[in-house]
C-alpha cells in the first residue's frame, strides 16, 4: 500500500529541483556552491586588475633572493647570505619549536593545577583557583613582556660569572642562568650513539605497552599488576645497559664562558623562553578549567564504587576518572592547543624570530611583496591549525564511547 507521505511518481520535471524536498537540498547546495565561486573568482579578477593598473603582479621570485640578515636563534643553518625562503623556513622552525615546547608544558600545568583544585586541601585548591583566575584574566601579551623583562632585567649578564670575584656562578657548572638566556649542556653524539636512541624510544613504547597490558588485564581478570616500579624499570634500565656496552658514545659539551659570552653548550635564548613560558602558564589556565569540568562529570558514585573494592585514590583517577573525563577535555584542548600556535605570532615582540618576524616581517618589508607574504603566512598558519586538529581528532576518536 502506498503511503500518504510518498511523492508522486512520475516523469522528472525542471520545477521538481525546488518544490520536491528529494532534489531540494541538492539544489541550494548547488547554487550556494556557485555563488561561492562567482564571489571568489571576482574578487580574485579584481585583485589582478587593481595589481596590472598599478604595475604590479603576484611573484614568488624573492623567496630564491638572498636575506641580508641576521637571525638570532637558529635550528638549522643559516647566513645572511642565505635565500629568503630559507630565513623563512627557519622562521617556521622557531615557531614549530615554540608551539610544541608551549603545548607540552601547558598541558603539564593544565592537568596538575585542573587536578590539584578539586584537592581537599583547602590552601592547595585556593592557590590553583588563584592562578587560574589571575593568569587567564590578564593578556597573554603582558605576560610576555613580563618574562622577558624580568630576565633580562634581574638575571646577571654574563660577565658576572667572570674572573675570581665574580659575582654570579654556573649550577653544578653546568647551567649558566644570564640576561641573554639559558645556557645548558649539549649531546655530544658519538659512533653507537644511534643504537642508544633507538634503544630508549624503544623503551619508551614498551612503557607504554606494559601500561596498557596491566589496564587490559586488569578490566578483563581483575588481576592487578604493578605500574610505578616496572614502568621505571622499561624506561631506564635498556638504555643504560646499551648506553654502556656501547662504549658511553653520547657525551655532554658544557658551557664555558670565553670572553664575554659563552661558548659551547645549547643556549636557549631570552625571547624563546619569555614566549615559552607565557603561552605555557596563560594556556595552562584554561586547560586547568577543562581539566576541573572534565573529572566534574564524572558522577561521583562511580569512584567511591571503586574506593568500596579497594582500589587506591590513583589507581581510581587514572583508570576510572581520567579515561572518561579525556572525552570532555579533549575537544576544547583542541582550540587551545591552536591558539598556542597562532598566539605564538606574538613573539615578534620580544625579538623571536618565528614565521611571522622573518616572513612577515623584515622579508616582507625588504622586499615589499606584502600579497606574497601575508598569502604563505596564511597558508603555514592553516595547514599547522589543520594538522594539529587532525591528530588530536584522531585520538579523540579512539577515546570517543563506542556506540552499538
Amino acid at each position: 500500500m502506498t503511503a500518504l507521505t510518498d511523492p508522486p511518481k512520475g516523469s522528472f520535471q525542471i520545477g521538481m529541483l525546488l518544490s520536491d524536498t528529494r532534489y531540494r537540498s541538492i539544489t541550494l547546495q548547488a547554487i550556494a556552491a556557485i555563488i561561492l565561486a562567482a564571489s571568489i573568482a571576482y574578487l580574485a579578477n579584481n585583485l589582478a586588475t587593481n595589481l596590472a593598473a598599478q604595475g604590479l603582479r603576484i611573484d614568488f621570485s624573492f623567496l630564491g633572493a638572498p636575506a641580508g640578515y641576521d637571525i638570532n636563534q637558529t635550528l638549522i643553518e643559516y647566513t645572511s647570505q642565505s635565500t629568503n625562503i630559507r630565513a623563512a623556513f627557519v622562521g617556521i622552525l622557531n615557531t614549530l619549536l615554540v608551539a610544541f615546547l608551549a603545548c607540552l608544558m601547558a598541558t603539564v600545568f593544565g592537568v596538575l593545577a585542573g587536578v590539584l583544585r578539586l584537592s581537599n586541601n583547602w590552601l592547595v585548591s585556593k592557590l590553583m583557583a588563584f592562578y587560574v583566575e589571575i593568569f587567564r584574566n590578564i593578556p597573554v601579551l603582558i605576560w610576555i613582556i613580563i618574562i622577558f623583562t624580568i630576565m633580562t632585567a634581574v638575571l646577571p649578564g654574563p660577565r658576572a660569572f667572570r674572573g675570581d670575584n665574580a659575582t654570579s656562578s654556573m649550577l653544578f657548572d653546568a647551567f649558566a642562568f644570564t640576561n641573554r638566556g639559558i645556557y645548558i649542556p649539549a649531546p655530544v653524539w658519538g659512533a653507537g650513539s644511534m643504537v642508544v636512541v633507538a634503544t630508549f624510544i624503544a623503551s619508551v613504547i614498551g612503557v607504554f605497552a606494559y601500561r596498557r597490558y596491566a589496564t587490559n588485564l586488569l578490566f578483563a581478570t581483575g588481576k592487578l599488576l604493578p605500574m610505578t616500579w616496572p614502568s621505571i624499570a622499561i624506561f631506564f634500565v635498556p638504555t643504560l645497559i646499551m648506553f654502556f656496552i656501547m662504549g658511553q658514545p653520547v657525551s655532554l659539551d658544557y658551557p664555558e664562558l670565553k670572553g664575554f659570552n659563552f661558548a659551547g653548550g645549547i643556549k636557549i635564548g631570552a625571547p624563546l623562553i619569555a614566549i615559552w613560558f607565557a603561552l605555557s602558564i596563560y594556556t595552562g589556565a584554561f586547560i586547568a578549567e577543562n581539566v576541573r569540568a572534565g573529572i566534574q562529570a564524572i558522577s561521583k558514585g562511580q569512584t567511591e564504587a571503586a574506593g568500596a573494592l579497594g582500589l587506591r585514590s590513583g589507581r581510581i583517577t587514572s583508570l576510572i576518572v581520567l579515561p572518561q573525563a579525556l572525552r570532555i577535555i579533549i575537544p576544547p584542548l583542541i582550540s587551545n592547543y591552536l591558539n598556542i600556535t597562532k598566539n605564538s605570532s606574538l613573539a615578534i615582540l620580544v625579538g623571536y624570530a618565528d614565521v611571522t618576524a622573518t616572513l612577515g616581517g623584515i622579508t616582507l618589508n625588504q622586499t615589499g611583496r606584502a600579497i606574497e607574504c601575508v598569502l604563505l603566512l596564511m597558508l603555514f598558519y592553516l595547514i599547522i591549525s589543520l594538522t594539529i586538529s587532525a591528530v588530536i581528532n584522531v585520538y579523540n576518536n579512539a577515546i570517543k564511547l563506542k556506540e552499538r
